[in-house]
């Protein structure tokens, strides 16, 4: 079982600054309030970069889960 209701979900493994940070903006511009957005990402920077960046949008980080060697999930919620 999910631990979360993604509404969304985007995968930015492979690509370096700064796309994934404009990528999960993007997203999340789209989406409703309350909503939960799941990023893919692989570049470290990303790591730190993307949860700044949508703390200082509004949005909630709810967690950042390892998923294998240099892979992680960022999970966000949109906003109310």
């Amino acid at each position: 079982m999910a631990k979360y209701q993604v509404a969304k979900s985007i995968d930015v493994r492979g690509e370096v600054c700064p796309v994934p940070d404009v990528e999960t903006k993007r997203a999340l511009k789209g989406m409703k309030p309350g909503e939960i957005l799941e990023v893919w990402i692989d570049y470290p920077m990303s790591k730190e970069r993307i949860p700044e960046s949508v703390k200082k949008m509004g949005h909630e980080v709810l967690e950042i889960e390892e998923v294998g060697a240099s892979e992680w999930k960022i999970y966000i919620k949109v906003k109310g």
